[in-house]
């Protein structure tokens, strides 16, 4: 008898566990059962717990914002970053750096998205608006390193890997370079170091708004630092000249439009169906000296814009043979290959004014297939060579 009301008692006790225990028995009908006392004990307990929650958040955010407007001890940036970017309209939605953040502070990537450099003076502006509060910049070479609140480049002449540091989180920009120029007051007698460059021309201006001048810095290339992507498709090595082979460093002139236009060009002949892996910079930069005397001189303008950093002379060789692609599926190589791209050419600079300039195809020699020269001169010129461009 005892051990029937010990099992009873047992039972109803294991029953009410349950019953607190389990949720609420959802039914589809309107027989539904009131809710118990235990279900109204949970709900108003949750309701407590997400009010003293909000209620200590809020209380924190105001107490930080307070302590940055009155200059109260302990109220560290990133905090105050924090509750600004909580609380003011006019903040960034976030204490941290996004990608569209650095996107709306400065196209860096270019009119293509494909730009992975950006060349400057030292100390010059980088972006075009300031970083938010507490925000720095970190820029390394693998061997020094600069940090500053403004986004300027590096006082030393390098390329630099840049990154984003804001309320205390770093955002590397992957893959990304600032290139700073040693300056062209650094040459001497035509040449800086062993490199020998030559002399330009003095300033002309050929037309309104269009004009020859004179480098006011280089980019030092090393062995080291040779292979260093200016985008998608593009290195520094791409664009040296072709004299000089075992002097070091070298000293280029690179404009990032040209680079920017070059990636515009393939993402267009890709869409068109054409291979793109294989293209190849025949000629990129060339110091003075070597435009005057080096390679084959037929049809090489006197003052040729690859002089200025902005020409390229470029062919398709995704087959690997070393000479252009047949392009136009006609069954020979020839200058009708070369026109495939000075196609793509006219679609890319009527969508992107901007990069308008000049485009010249040549026939191929017994030195070289055909190619196709680019340039961003600042107006448009179209030409047929023979020789180098």
């Amino acid at each position: 008898m005892e051990e029937r009301r010990s099992s009873s008692t047992s039972e109803r006790a294991r029953s009410t566990a349950e019953g607190l225990l389990a949720f609420p028995e959802v039914r589809a009908d309107s027989s539904r059962r009131p809710p118990t006392r235990a279900e109204r004990l949970f709900n108003v307990f949750s309701v407590l717990v997400l009010l003293l929650f909000a209620g200590g958040w809020s209380w924190s955010i105001a107490m930080a914002r307070s302590a940055g407007d009155t200059g109260t001890p302990g109220a560290t940036p990133a905090t105050l970053a924090i509750a600004n970017g909580l609380t003011d309209e006019s903040a960034p939605s976030a204490a941290y750096l996004t990608g569209a953040m650095l996107d709306a502070l400065m196209p860096l990537t270019g009119e293509s998205g494909k730009l992975k450099a950006s060349i400057r003076s030292p100390g010059s502006q980088i972006f075009a608006d300031p970083l938010p509060a507490g925000a720095r910049a970190t820029f390394s070479n693998g061997s020094a390193a600069e940090s500053t609140a403004a986004i300027t480049a590096p006082q030393k002449v390098g390329i630099w890997r840049l990154a984003i540091n804001a309320a205390n989180a770093l955002k590397p920009l992957a893959g990304f370079s600032v290139i700073t120029l040693r300056s062209a007051s650094e040459e001497k007698g035509g040449r800086l170091g062993l490199y020998f460059i030559g002399s330009w021309p003095a300033a002309k201006q050929i037309r309104p708004g269009v004009s020859y001048r004179p480098p006011s810095g280089f980019i030092e290339v090393t062995p080291e630092n040779q292979n260093t992507q200016l985008s998608e498709h593009f290195r520094i090595k791409d664009f040296l000249p072709h004299d000089q082979a075992n002097v070091w460093p070298k000293y280029i002139v690179l404009d990032m439009k040209l680079i920017d236009k070059d990636e515009l060009v393939l993402t267009d002949l890709q869409r068109n169906g054409i291979n793109i892996s294989g293209v190849r910079v025949m000629s990129g930069f060339r110091t003075p000296q070597y435009n005057a005397g080096g390679g084959d001189r037929r049809g090489r303008a006197a003052l040729s814009r690859h002089m200025y950093g902005d020409a390229n002379d470029i062919f398709i060789d995704s087959d690997g043979n070393g000479a252009m692609d047949d392009l136009n599926h006609d069954g020979r190589v020839n200058i009708a290959d070369a026109r495939v791209i000075l196609d793509a050419v006219a679609r890319v600079e009527r969508a992107h004014p901007s990069l308008v300039g000049g485009c010249g195809v040549y026939s191929g020699t017994s030195a070289h297939g055909p190619f196709t020269h680019i340039d961003t001169r600042g107006y448009p010129a179209r030409w047929i060579g023979t020789g180098d461009s």
